[in-house]
């Protein structure tokens, strides 16, 4: 475990904050892609003098885990400039403390009781990463620290930007150190610039924000207070949260799960193009955006946010379960029991035997302790399928017609080992559901989807799909369907990846990396 560092007016460089051990291998690690769009980022952070923040912290990316497995940080602001209302930022030069602690591994694995209590403070950020850009190294974990003629920020982002290469471009023109290789940082780098260039700090991130194109939900920790920040398009989602201590405390969390495991009370979600500001006075809310429009990507609705997590005033579970049964009315199947690929597709799945009348059983039993791992299993282990991480029943399975509901299927590998499973298990036949539409684009903000060529169901029909699966039957959730059972306002989502519709543009050198080029002008 790598020692705790100290920050107080000068910023170290991002290389410093990691072990010997992992800083100095430069080189990627590698581990097979799994068969599904991963997971975004989770984001947190809390106001709070008085409270273990850091603590609170490392709980509410503890139920942000889902989000991301590759890297966790936190960093804590000790010794607040506390201003009075209307005072200066600049009046008052930061004198504390910043603490930070980030590695690679999962939030129990990055931070130890005796690690968190050596990060005091009145205010954190923290952060669990997938790498959607930059590679997967320590130095690109995240919050991303840098300093300003006001102090330190540290800034945790879920999200992509689309337009990296021209804001790196206007970034290095201006002599700004970049020691990464991801967009998060490149938004810090450009907020501090603003800063000691001379504005304030909300001035400054304002000015920031409107250079940035794309997704991105972020939690700023500065020396006067915190950050709340959605894109004008609130594509990734952050919400939040209030303490019921005296004075009153807000938290901020990218799910509303990160908020009931401290016992904080969900307040609202923090609005597209809207920046709201947390210090002793309260919180305060900016529209930085002019033309805001909400395009809240709607595979967080059906796959990545926790099913205990409210959207739209009601949990995910009950949204999955509705979407289920509505796959149920437009994709029916002779069977006798219904399945789920666990855990995402459990809700779907009692949602499609509601509406199916077809009782549903487990027939899949998934090793929940098993996280990313760079060990690569032996060819005997690949061979037998998917039995690290699922396990067919085979008193469940033997001689049953089987419909097996899952939420997605991105390059159809796992979908044919599971398949295979259930028949060497005994299923006599496999109608596969799955609750989406067919994926047929890649994202560009913030889901690490392949490219489309290794999309399945962008080069391949349905039926050609479920030949080379090996099912008896495959049906997708229509697109309508999708966005019917989600009971607003159908044009409120962005589902690019299943339309091609890009609701921030994306440029044309950014697509050909993703698209098929003959399509890349067109899609």
């Amino acid at each position: 475990m790598i020692p705790n560092r100290t920050l107080s007016s000068e910023v170290q460089s991002a290389e410093s904050y990691g072990s010997p051990a992992n800083t100095s291998n430069a080189t990627e690690q590698v581990s097979p892609r799994p068969d599904k769009p991963e997971e975004a980022c989770g984001v947190f952070g809390v106001y709070a003098p008085g409270q273990d923040v850091a603590k609170l912290t490392y709980f509410g990316l503890y139920a942000l885990q889902h989000r991301g497995q590759e890297s966790a940080g936190i960093a804590t602001f000790e010794g607040l400039t506390n201003l009075n209302e209307g005072q200066s930022t600049s009046s008052s030069q930061f004198k504390g403390k910043v603490h930070l602690h980030k590695d690679m591994g999962l939030v129990s694995q990055v931070f130890s009781e005796t690690i968190l209590n050596e990060m005091p403070g009145d205010l954190a950020v923290g952060h669990t990463r997938y790498s959607t850009t930059g590679s997967s190294r320590v130095v690109n974990a995240q919050p991303a620290v840098v300093e300003t003629r006001l102090g330190p920020l540290a800034l945790a982002h879920n999200g992509n930007l689309v337009n990296t290469g021209k804001l790196r471009e206007h970034l290095l023109e201006r002599n700004c150190n970049l020691i990464t290789t991801t967009d998060s940082e490149m938004i810090a780098h450009a907020i501090a610039y603003e800063v000691t260039s001379g504005k304030e700090w909300l001035e400054g991130a304002i000015s920031a924000f409107h250079l940035c194109e794309g997704a991105f939900s972020l939690a700023i920790g500065t020396p006067a207070g915190l950050m709340g920040v959605r894109d004008p398009n609130g594509i990734r989602p952050l919400v939040i949260g209030i303490m019921e201590t005296s004075p009153q405390r807000y938290v901020l969390a990218s799910e509303t799960c990160g908020l009931d495991i401290i016992g904080a009370q969900y307040l609202r979600d923090v609005e597209p193009g809207e920046l709201v500001w947390i210090t002793e006075q309260g919180l305060a809310s900016f529209h930085w955006s002019k033309r805001p429009e909400r395009k809240l990507c709607i595979f967080e609705m059906i796959y990545f946010a926790r099913p205990d997590s409210l959207m739209h005033d009601e949990t995910l579970y009950s949204y999955r379960m509705r979407i289920g049964r509505q796959l149920a009315m437009e994709s029916p199947a002779d069977a006798d029991i219904v399945i789920a690929v666990p855990d995402s597709g459990v809700p779907a799945a009692i949602g499609y035997s509601q509406a199916s009348g077809v009782p549903y059983a487990e027939g899949l039993i998934k090793n929940r302790y098993v996280g990313r791992t760079f060990i690569q299993p032996t060819q005997m282990m690949r061979e037998s399928g998917i039995k690290m991480k699922l396990n067919p029943l085979k008193d469940v399975l033997e001689g049953k017609r089987v419909i097996i509901v899952d939420d997605s299927i991105v390059r159809g590998t796992t979908s044919r080992k599971i398949v295979k499973a259930l028949r060497d298990a005994g299923a006599i036949e496999v109608h596969m559901r799955i609750s989406s539409p067919p994926v047929t684009h890649p994202c560009f903000y913030g889901i690490d989807t392949d490219s489309q060529d290794q999309l399945i169901a962008a080069t391949k029909t349905v039926a050609e799909i479920a030949e080379q699966i090996g099912v008896d039957s495959l049906a997708y959730l229509s697109w309508e369907g999708m966005l019917k059972t989600t009971k607003e306002d159908p044009n409120s989502f962005c589902s690019a990846c299943f339309t091609g519709d890009y609701p921030v543009p994306v440029p044309e050198q950014v697509k050909r990396s993703k698209l098929i080029l003959e399509k890349a002008g067109t899609v």
